[in-house]
Protein backbone atom coordinates (compact mmCIF):
# COMPACT_ATOMS: atom_id res chain seq x y z
CA UNK A 1 0.00 0.00 0.00
CA UNK A 2 1.49 3.38 -0.99
CA UNK A 3 2.61 5.64 1.85
CA UNK A 4 1.65 9.30 1.63
CA UNK A 5 4.54 11.35 3.04
CA UNK A 6 4.16 15.06 3.60
CA UNK A 7 7.12 17.10 2.27
CA UNK A 8 7.05 19.03 5.55
CA UNK A 9 7.73 15.85 7.53
CA UNK A 10 10.69 15.02 5.30
CA UNK A 11 12.15 18.47 5.91
CA UNK A 12 11.79 17.97 9.68
CA UNK A 13 13.42 14.54 9.46
CA UNK A 14 16.36 15.89 7.43
CA UNK A 15 16.97 18.68 9.95
CA UNK A 16 17.13 16.21 12.87
CA UNK A 17 19.18 13.70 10.88
CA UNK A 18 21.75 16.36 9.97
CA UNK A 19 21.92 17.97 13.41
CA UNK A 20 21.43 14.77 15.48
CA UNK A 21 20.01 17.08 18.12
CA UNK A 22 16.32 17.98 18.48
CA UNK A 23 17.01 21.36 20.08
CA UNK A 24 19.33 22.56 17.30
CA UNK A 25 17.05 21.16 14.62
CA UNK A 26 14.04 22.94 16.13
CA UNK A 27 15.95 26.23 16.23
CA UNK A 28 16.98 25.75 12.59
CA UNK A 29 13.35 25.13 11.62
CA UNK A 30 12.00 27.99 13.78
CA UNK A 31 9.57 25.71 15.61
CA UNK A 32 9.28 24.55 19.23
CA UNK A 33 11.19 21.41 20.20
CA UNK A 34 8.10 19.53 21.51
CA UNK A 35 6.33 20.23 18.22
CA UNK A 36 9.29 18.88 16.25
CA UNK A 37 9.37 15.73 18.39
CA UNK A 38 5.67 15.18 17.75
CA UNK A 39 6.15 15.56 14.00
CA UNK A 40 9.00 13.02 13.95
CA UNK A 41 6.85 10.54 15.90
CA UNK A 42 4.07 11.11 13.34
CA UNK A 43 6.51 10.30 10.54
CA UNK A 44 7.66 7.15 12.36
CA UNK A 45 4.05 6.01 12.82
CA UNK A 46 3.39 6.61 9.13
CA UNK A 47 6.41 4.53 8.14
CA UNK A 48 5.86 1.90 10.85
CA UNK A 49 9.41 2.04 12.15
CA UNK A 50 11.65 4.08 14.41
CA UNK A 51 14.04 6.46 12.66
CA UNK A 52 16.07 7.63 15.69
CA UNK A 53 17.50 6.12 18.86
CA UNK A 54 16.94 8.75 21.55
CA UNK A 55 18.80 8.83 24.84
CA UNK A 56 19.34 11.60 27.36
CA UNK A 57 22.83 12.11 25.97
CA UNK A 58 22.52 11.64 22.19
CA UNK A 59 20.35 11.10 19.14
CA UNK A 60 21.39 8.48 16.59
CA UNK A 61 19.89 7.25 13.34
CA UNK A 62 18.55 3.71 13.20
CA UNK A 63 19.23 1.58 10.12
CA UNK A 64 15.80 2.62 8.84
CA UNK A 65 16.68 6.25 9.52
CA UNK A 66 19.92 5.91 7.55
CA UNK A 67 18.00 4.37 4.66
CA UNK A 68 15.51 7.25 4.68
CA UNK A 69 18.34 9.78 4.84
CA UNK A 70 19.77 8.41 1.59
CA UNK A 71 16.42 8.79 -0.17
CA UNK A 72 14.79 11.79 1.48
CA UNK A 73 17.16 14.47 0.17
CA UNK A 74 16.88 13.58 -3.54
CA UNK A 75 13.15 12.92 -3.17
CA UNK A 76 12.54 16.30 -1.56
CA UNK A 77 14.69 18.07 -4.17
CA UNK A 78 12.76 16.38 -6.97
CA UNK A 79 9.45 17.32 -5.37
CA UNK A 80 10.50 20.96 -4.95
CA UNK A 81 11.76 21.03 -8.54
CA UNK A 82 8.42 19.66 -9.76
CA UNK A 83 6.56 22.28 -7.73
CA UNK A 84 8.76 25.05 -9.17
CA UNK A 85 8.27 23.80 -12.72
CA UNK A 86 4.53 23.72 -12.12
CA UNK A 87 4.61 27.30 -10.83
CA UNK A 88 6.66 28.47 -13.80
CA UNK A 89 4.41 26.63 -16.25
CA UNK A 90 1.39 28.33 -14.74
CA UNK A 91 3.11 31.67 -15.29
CA UNK A 92 4.01 30.72 -18.86
CA UNK A 93 7.75 30.73 -18.11
CA UNK A 94 8.46 27.11 -19.03
CA UNK A 95 7.41 24.57 -21.60
CA UNK A 96 8.28 23.97 -25.24
CA UNK A 97 7.46 26.34 -28.12
CA UNK A 98 7.67 24.96 -31.67
CA UNK A 99 8.96 27.63 -34.05
CA UNK A 100 9.12 27.62 -37.86
CA UNK A 101 11.42 29.99 -39.77
CA UNK A 102 12.68 30.40 -43.38
CA UNK A 103 16.38 30.05 -44.32
CA UNK A 104 17.12 33.83 -44.53
CA UNK A 105 16.21 34.19 -40.83
CA UNK A 106 18.83 31.73 -39.68
CA UNK A 107 21.96 33.88 -39.31
CA UNK A 108 20.66 36.86 -37.31
CA UNK A 109 16.90 37.32 -36.95
CA UNK A 110 16.27 33.87 -35.49
CA UNK A 111 19.29 34.00 -33.19
CA UNK A 112 18.37 37.37 -31.71
CA UNK A 113 14.74 36.36 -31.11
CA UNK A 114 15.64 33.05 -29.45
CA UNK A 115 18.25 34.82 -27.29
CA UNK A 116 15.63 37.35 -26.13
CA UNK A 117 13.12 34.58 -25.38
CA UNK A 118 15.65 32.54 -23.40
CA UNK A 119 16.84 35.63 -21.48
CA UNK A 120 13.26 36.40 -20.45
CA UNK A 121 12.22 32.76 -19.93
CA UNK A 122 15.25 30.64 -18.95
CA UNK A 123 13.09 27.53 -18.44
CA UNK A 124 11.43 27.73 -21.87
CA UNK A 125 12.64 25.45 -24.68
CA UNK A 126 12.41 26.64 -28.30
CA UNK A 127 12.38 23.88 -30.93
CA UNK A 128 13.12 25.55 -34.28
CA UNK A 129 12.41 24.02 -37.71
CA UNK A 130 13.57 25.45 -41.04
CA UNK A 131 10.72 25.82 -43.54
CA UNK A 132 9.82 28.19 -46.37
CA UNK A 133 7.62 31.24 -45.73
CA UNK A 134 4.67 29.90 -47.75
CA UNK A 135 4.54 26.74 -45.62
CA UNK A 136 4.49 28.40 -42.23
CA UNK A 137 0.91 29.86 -41.96
CA UNK A 138 -0.66 26.48 -42.75
CA UNK A 139 1.58 24.70 -40.23
CA UNK A 140 0.57 27.22 -37.54
CA UNK A 141 -3.12 26.85 -38.38
CA UNK A 142 -2.87 23.05 -38.29
CA UNK A 143 -1.24 23.14 -34.86
CA UNK A 144 2.05 21.68 -36.13
CA UNK A 145 3.82 24.90 -35.09
CA UNK A 146 3.11 27.17 -32.13
CA UNK A 147 4.64 30.22 -33.79
CA UNK A 148 6.32 31.16 -37.06
CA UNK A 149 8.59 33.82 -38.54
CA UNK A 150 8.06 34.46 -42.25
CA UNK A 151 8.80 36.89 -45.07
CA UNK A 152 5.56 38.50 -46.26
CA UNK A 153 3.36 35.53 -45.29
CA UNK A 154 0.08 35.10 -47.10
CA UNK A 155 -2.96 36.11 -45.02
CA UNK A 156 -4.84 33.12 -43.60
CA UNK A 157 -8.02 33.06 -41.53
CA UNK A 158 -7.25 31.78 -38.04
CA UNK A 159 -3.64 32.96 -38.06
CA UNK A 160 -2.56 36.20 -36.36
CA UNK A 161 0.18 38.09 -38.22
CA UNK A 162 2.26 40.93 -36.78
CA UNK A 163 5.14 42.78 -38.46
CA UNK A 164 8.37 42.22 -36.55
CA UNK A 165 11.16 43.59 -38.74
CA UNK A 166 11.58 45.70 -41.88
CA UNK A 167 14.97 45.77 -43.60
CA UNK A 168 16.43 46.38 -47.08
CA UNK A 169 17.54 43.56 -49.31
CA UNK A 170 21.20 43.32 -50.22
CA UNK A 171 23.05 41.69 -53.10
CA UNK A 172 25.28 38.66 -52.54
CA UNK A 173 27.74 37.64 -55.24
CA UNK A 174 31.07 36.03 -55.87
CA UNK A 175 34.14 38.12 -55.10
CA UNK A 176 35.10 37.35 -58.73
CA UNK A 177 31.91 38.91 -60.11
CA UNK A 178 32.29 42.08 -62.19
CA UNK A 179 30.23 44.06 -59.65
CA UNK A 180 32.16 42.87 -56.59
CA UNK A 181 34.59 45.80 -56.66
CA UNK A 182 31.76 48.31 -56.19
CA UNK A 183 30.99 49.48 -52.66
CA UNK A 184 27.27 49.41 -53.47
CA UNK A 185 25.00 48.32 -56.31
CA UNK A 186 21.94 49.92 -57.86
CA UNK A 187 19.09 47.88 -59.31
CA UNK A 188 19.96 49.25 -62.76
CA UNK A 189 23.37 47.57 -62.44
CA UNK A 190 21.56 44.20 -62.41
CA UNK A 191 19.78 44.63 -65.76
CA UNK A 192 22.04 42.19 -67.57
CA UNK A 193 22.53 39.83 -64.63
CA UNK A 194 20.74 36.63 -63.68
CA UNK A 195 19.09 36.87 -60.26
CA UNK A 196 19.23 33.78 -58.07
CA UNK A 197 15.97 33.75 -56.08
CA UNK A 198 13.75 31.36 -54.18
CA UNK A 199 10.92 29.96 -56.25
CA UNK A 200 7.85 32.22 -56.21
CA UNK A 201 5.70 29.53 -54.60
CA UNK A 202 7.93 29.56 -51.51
CA UNK A 203 7.35 33.28 -50.74
CA UNK A 204 4.99 34.83 -53.35
CA UNK A 205 4.77 38.43 -52.11
CA UNK A 206 8.50 38.57 -51.40
CA UNK A 207 9.27 37.31 -54.92
CA UNK A 208 6.80 39.74 -56.52
CA UNK A 209 8.33 42.74 -54.76
CA UNK A 210 11.72 41.96 -56.25
CA UNK A 211 10.30 41.59 -59.76
CA UNK A 212 8.17 44.76 -59.41
CA UNK A 213 11.16 46.78 -58.18
CA UNK A 214 13.28 45.67 -61.14
CA UNK A 215 10.50 46.58 -63.57
CA UNK A 216 10.19 49.95 -61.86
CA UNK A 217 13.93 50.40 -62.45
CA UNK A 218 13.30 49.91 -66.17
CA UNK A 219 14.03 46.25 -66.92
CA UNK A 220 12.52 42.79 -66.80
CA UNK A 221 14.89 40.69 -64.66
CA UNK A 222 16.32 37.39 -65.79
CA UNK A 223 15.66 34.95 -62.93
CA UNK A 224 16.87 31.54 -61.87
CA UNK A 225 14.49 30.30 -59.16
CA UNK A 226 14.91 26.57 -58.45
CA UNK A 227 12.27 24.85 -56.34
CA UNK A 228 13.33 24.50 -52.68
CA UNK A 229 17.05 24.93 -53.35
CA UNK A 230 19.49 23.72 -50.67
CA UNK A 231 21.45 26.66 -49.27
CA UNK A 232 24.81 25.03 -50.12
CA UNK A 233 23.74 24.49 -53.73
CA UNK A 234 22.78 28.16 -54.01
CA UNK A 235 26.15 29.19 -52.59
CA UNK A 236 27.89 27.01 -55.16
CA UNK A 237 26.06 28.82 -57.95
CA UNK A 238 27.02 32.22 -56.55
CA UNK A 239 30.65 31.22 -56.27
CA UNK A 240 30.68 30.50 -60.00
CA UNK A 241 30.21 34.28 -60.48
CA UNK A 242 27.32 33.82 -62.90
CA UNK A 243 24.42 34.97 -60.72
CA UNK A 244 23.52 37.54 -58.07
CA UNK A 245 21.38 36.75 -55.05
CA UNK A 246 18.97 39.27 -53.50
CA UNK A 247 18.30 38.48 -49.84
CA UNK A 248 17.58 40.36 -46.58
CA UNK A 249 20.60 42.40 -45.53
CA UNK A 250 20.82 40.80 -42.08
CA UNK A 251 21.37 37.43 -43.75
CA UNK A 252 23.50 38.71 -46.64
CA UNK A 253 26.24 40.38 -44.60
CA UNK A 254 26.48 37.55 -42.06
CA UNK A 255 26.69 35.07 -44.93
CA UNK A 256 29.50 37.06 -46.56
CA UNK A 257 31.43 37.10 -43.28
CA UNK A 258 31.02 33.34 -42.86
CA UNK A 259 31.53 32.17 -46.44
CA UNK A 260 34.89 32.68 -48.17
CA UNK A 261 34.56 33.89 -51.74
CA UNK A 262 31.18 35.61 -51.22
CA UNK A 263 30.65 39.35 -50.74
CA UNK A 264 27.56 41.38 -49.86
CA UNK A 265 26.74 44.83 -51.22
CA UNK A 266 24.07 47.37 -50.28
CA UNK A 267 21.48 48.23 -52.89
CA UNK A 268 21.33 52.00 -53.22
CA UNK A 269 18.87 54.40 -54.76
CA UNK A 270 15.81 52.22 -55.17
CA UNK A 271 15.76 49.81 -52.24
CA UNK A 272 13.63 46.71 -51.89
CA UNK A 273 12.29 46.08 -48.41
CA UNK A 274 11.94 42.70 -46.74
CA UNK A 275 9.21 42.50 -44.10
CA UNK A 276 9.42 39.82 -41.44
CA UNK A 277 6.25 38.83 -39.57
CA UNK A 278 5.56 36.70 -36.52
CA UNK A 279 2.62 34.31 -36.87
CA UNK A 280 0.56 32.60 -34.18
CA UNK A 281 -2.90 31.02 -33.82
CA UNK A 282 -5.60 33.71 -33.71
CA UNK A 283 -7.29 31.98 -30.76
CA UNK A 284 -4.14 31.24 -28.82
CA UNK A 285 -4.66 30.57 -25.13
CA UNK A 286 -1.08 29.58 -24.31
CA UNK A 287 0.64 31.76 -21.74
CA UNK A 288 4.00 30.41 -22.92
CA UNK A 289 3.33 31.52 -26.49
CA UNK A 290 2.25 34.98 -25.35
CA UNK A 291 5.49 35.30 -23.40
CA UNK A 292 7.41 34.21 -26.51
CA UNK A 293 5.68 36.89 -28.59
CA UNK A 294 6.28 39.50 -25.87
CA UNK A 295 10.01 38.69 -25.91
CA UNK A 296 10.09 38.85 -29.73
CA UNK A 297 8.47 42.30 -29.62
CA UNK A 298 11.03 43.43 -27.05
CA UNK A 299 13.79 42.19 -29.32
CA UNK A 300 12.35 44.19 -32.23
CA UNK A 301 12.17 47.32 -30.08
CA UNK A 302 15.66 46.90 -28.64
CA UNK A 303 17.20 46.57 -32.11
CA UNK A 304 15.00 49.18 -33.88
CA UNK A 305 13.78 46.55 -36.30
CA UNK A 306 10.65 48.51 -37.20
CA UNK A 307 12.45 51.80 -37.89
CA UNK A 308 12.00 52.57 -41.62
CA UNK A 309 15.17 52.89 -43.72
CA UNK A 310 16.46 56.44 -43.99
CA UNK A 311 16.64 56.35 -47.78
CA UNK A 312 13.62 58.34 -48.95
CA UNK A 313 13.40 56.41 -52.19
CA UNK A 314 12.99 53.20 -50.23
CA UNK A 315 9.65 54.32 -48.91
CA UNK A 316 8.59 55.38 -52.40
CA UNK A 317 9.54 52.01 -53.85
CA UNK A 318 7.79 50.17 -51.04
CA UNK A 319 4.49 51.99 -51.52
CA UNK A 320 4.51 51.53 -55.31
CA UNK A 321 5.34 47.85 -55.27
CA UNK A 322 3.23 46.68 -52.34
CA UNK A 323 0.90 43.76 -52.98
CA UNK A 324 -1.70 42.27 -50.62
CA UNK A 325 -0.78 39.52 -48.20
Amino acid sequence: MPIDLEPRLLRYFLAVAEELHFGRAAARLYIAQPSLSNQIRKLERTLGTELFVRTSREVKLTSAGRALLEEAGPALTALEKAAERTRLAGAGMTGTVRLGYPPPASLETLGMIVEAVEDDNPNMTVVASELFSAEIPGRVLAGELDVGIALYPEAMTGVRTETLRVEPLAAVLSERHRLADSNSISLADLENETLLLFSRELAPTYYDRIIDACELAGFQPRVNAPAKPPVLASLARLLRAREVGLIPGSFAFHLADAQPGVVAREIVGQQILAEWSILSPARNKSVSLERFIHSARRCATDHDWLTPPSDETAGETDSRTATPG
